[in-house]
């Protein structure tokens, strides 16, 4: 065994940093002076340590699928527990559902009770924002294999939307229930009050003219009533929502903000008015 002074340890000591920059600075020089054989060399060390890499790698890939199939058995007995739980509830709301439909078809048998027809309806899509004499309409593309009429009742996946109000040979125009002239009755459904829903041009209709003594909620969940043959009882249209101001307003179901389809529904009914009949809004001023 070779034994190194202590005076010799400390010179090569001193030694190591200059050396190690005169070697960087004759690896730069020769880059400088010849691009091509630096280029071989390091793809040649590459190629020499790439079956390295490759052997450092399966362990490591190895010991990271461990610790993320360890992190999905613990999110998936996570996820079973859950679900568990939500399927106890659904058995749960199953069985009260079964009751009261059973008790709904018993009073429906003691009162003679006649069903609305069953509705049918027709997708149609959403091609522009139609404005003109309405703030708040819609375009839909329709074509002769779409019939469509006044006083359909539009929805999307969500809820209430709007009703058709003019309708051409290509083309319907349905009013969105935001939009300034629209009043339609509602049902406060927790305290079965009934109340207006008038169209504002913003974002959210309002509520108006409640029985005194029962004003609607916050968070109340809000359906169409039957005060007229316009529009079914019972399609769902929002929750109320007391804006700032103190006014009742109602959060949409429908994202009027982004339809891009809508079902024409067709009930059956009859309170349509004629176009003498309805109050047109002065056109708007262009911009």
């Amino acid at each position: 065994m070779i034994r190194i002074s202590i005076q010799l340890r400390e010179a090569l000591g001193r030694l190591t940093l200059p050396a190690l920059v005169a070697g960087a600075f004759g690896v730069m020089l020769l880059g400088k002076a010849d691009a091509v054989l630096v280029e071989r060399l390091r793809m040649s060390l590459s190629d020499a340590l790439a079956p390295l890499y490759g052997v450092l790698a399966e362990p490591v890939e190895a010991a990271r699928n461990l610790v993320e199939d360890a992190s999905n058995l613990w999110s998936l007995r996570t996820e079973n527990a859950r679900l568990r739980q939500e399927n106890e509830n659904l058995r749960h709301w199953q069985a009260a559902a079964l009751a009261l439909d059973s008790e709904n078809a018993q009073l429906r048998r003691q009162l003679s009770f006649v069903p609305d027809s069953t509705a049918t309806f027709r997708t149609a899509r959403v091609v522009a924002d139609a404005g003109g004499t309405y703030a708040r309409a819609v375009l839909l593309a329709t074509g002769p294999l779409l019939p469509v009429r006044k006083g359909q009742v539009a929805l999307d996946e969500r809820g209430l939307a709007g009703r058709v109000t003019e309708v051409g040979e290509r083309s319907a125009r349905v009013l969105l229930i935001t939009d300034l002239n629209s009043r339609i009755p509602v049902v406060l459904e927790s305290s079965r009050a009934r109340a207006v829903m008038v169209g504002t041009n913003g974002a959210r209709p309002r509520l108006q003219h409640w029985p005194e003594g029962s004003p609607p909620k916050e968070g109340e969940r809000v359906v169409t009533g039957a005060e007229s043959t316009s529009f079914p009882t019972g399609l769902p249209v929002g929750v109320v929502h007391w804006s700032d101001s103190g006014t009742p307003e109602i959060e949409t179901y429908a994202q009027l903000n982004r339809l891009d389809l809508l079902r024409i529904f067709e009930f059956g009914l009859s309170g349509v008015l004629p176009p003498e009949a309805v109050a047109r809004p002065e056109p708007r001023a262009r911009r």
